[in-house]
């Protein structure tokens, strides 16, 4: 199979028939629940009579609408509390596995699945979430559905999409200290545009690219969407597989040889052809904060905001908009901007790997005052792991709050929001207009270090800075073990 890109051969294997008006019915191997898009469309079967064609290719979670102070039940959200008591009738009516609180893997649906080894190369995966594409980052393609569609997986175990092009996102040269993962990434979206990627899989390749742990890979492809893909990808290679190996749902013994051999075949051969290319310089990137109201509108820490002449002249009345919600001033620095709320977690930056990142630049040091920050794990084995290593004693010496694993402040969906005008420095993944939870509520993405850095100083920082005082070197790309069975 060393013709094609990985994107064509994934969808060669998966294409069940052509439908007509041009679409593909596409079968689904991982489909992935949680409880906000899952109850009316297992409404829908109910009412059509129809059954869940393969339960065991289903796995749920809970995540969004879980309190981070205390999950304990009923929660103090009845409409929450029936979210979930709504999930956990639903997988016990039709057979489906539930991590669910307490049990040891619950967790942001989009962090527990390839902890567990659930998301593997070659696979076709959905899930009713956007930032579903994070599970390309296995060599996947991996698709955020709706509601309606997350019915027809449930009833079919498979969607109608149409093909989409492919994009090689060339990374070359390697990132500097205090730059990340979510730094790359920003820095793609800022270049490319939020509409860039419409109509595209984005492959990410080059020798910047395949440097990265998983753990980054994820947060570069869970953006991906982001930036108007619907997908992103990274070819499988040695990082994949001993990240996965040894993890329960991963193949063991002889399956593992052959799997390795299989999933080696599928990634982008020499002769892959590529509807567009476009390259970056990973040397070239600084720390990046969104100064706007989408992912797009970025620059580097030691930059300024742009202003209207700076501005693409389609971009300026979005840029007007955002000067005004943000009140910022064109061509004033970034650095320096006070913040209120500093948020660590999400989808995006909620692993292990990145609560390191930000304990290195907490350690010793303490939050400014009046600043409310907050660390929230990605799934149960991620605070597992983050209290048998002490992050959690390092980030409460330091004044952050260390909450139970959800979604958090990312979309809230649950009790952890901004409150009226409220600038916060978040981890996650969206910055648009009242995204975390107040109407006039104001976001600045950033990696999880910078997010500590502003923490720290009550303001937007360099986390270059922090890291030099400290002699302290980024553990962003340290190997991650795999999780227990």
């Amino acid at each position: 199979m060393s013709a094609g890109t990985l994107y064509d051969k994934v969808w060669t294997l998966h294409q069940v028939a052509e439908l007509p008006g041009g679409s593909t019915q596409l079968f689904i191997g991982l489909h992935l629940i949680h409880e906000v898009t899952s109850p009316q469309a297992f409404a829908a079967l109910r009412d059509l009579g129809l059954g869940v064609r393969h339960p065991e290719r289903t796995v749920a979670t809970v995540d969004h609408i879980v309190p981070t102070t205390s999950q304990a039940r009923p929660f103090a959200d009845p409409l929450a509390e029936e979210m979930l008591a709504t999930l956990e009738r639903n997988c016990s009516d039709y057979g489906i596995t539930l991590h669910g609180l307490g049990s040891g893997r619950q967790g942001i649906v989009h962090v527990i699945a390839p902890e567990l080894g659930l998301t593997q190369p070659g696979m076709t995966v959905a899930c009713g979430d956007s930032h579903t594409s994070t599970h390309g980052a296995f060599g996947a393609i991996a698709f955020g559905i709706g509601t309606s569609q997350v019915r027809d997986v449930l009833a079919s175990q498979s969607l109608a999409m149409g093909k989409l092009k492919v994009r090689r996102v060339w990374v070359d040269g390697a990132m500097q200290n205090g730059v990340y993962a979510k730094d790359l990434v920003l820095h793609i979206i800022r270049s490319l545009g939020v509409k860039g990627g419409v109509g595209y899989a984005y492959e990410f390749a080059g020798p910047a690219i395949a440097a990265l742990s998983m753990e980054e890979r994820m947060t570069l492809c869970n953006m991906a969407i982001e930036g108007g893909a619907r997908c992103g990808y990274v070819n499988p290679d040695a990082t994949t597989f001993a990240y996965l190996q040894g993890r329960p749902c991963a193949p063991s013994g002889e399956a593992w040889e052959r799997a390795v051999a299989w999933w080696s075949s599928l990634a982008s051969g020499p002769d892959a052809v590529f509807d567009d290319e476009v390259r970056f310089d990973a040397a070239a990137i600084a720390p990046t904060v969104t100064w706007g109201i989408t992912p797009g509108q970025g620059i580097g820490v030691d930059e300024a905001v742009p202003t209207l002449e700076q501005t693409e002249p389609d971009e300026r009345p979005l840029a007007q908009e955002a000067y005004r919600y943000m009140d910022l001033t064109p061509g004033a620095p970034i650095a320096g901007l006070p913040v209120d709320v500093c948020f660590i977690g999400s989808c995006t930056n909620g692993r292990l790997s990145d609560l390191q990142a930000a304990a290195a630049v907490a350690k010793g040091r303490h939050v400014a005052p009046g600043i409310k920050a907050f660390v929230v794990p990605g799934s149960e084995q991620v605070a597992a792991a983050a209290e048998a290593e002490g992050l959690d004693r390092v980030f409460r010496e330091a004044g952050f709050e260390w909450r139970e694993p959800g979604c958090s402040m990312c979309l809230a969906m649950n009790p952890d929001r901004l409150e009226g005008r409220q600038i916060s420095a978040s981890s996650s993944n969206r910055n648009f207009k009242g995204r975390q939870g107040s109407a006039s509520g104001r976001t600045l993405l950033m990696s999880p270090a910078m997010v500590a850095a502003a923490a720290i100083s009550g303001r937007v920082s360099d986390v270059r800075t922090l890291l030099d005082a400290a002699g302290a070197t980024a553990p962003d790309r340290a190997p991650v073990p795999a999780a227990a069975g």
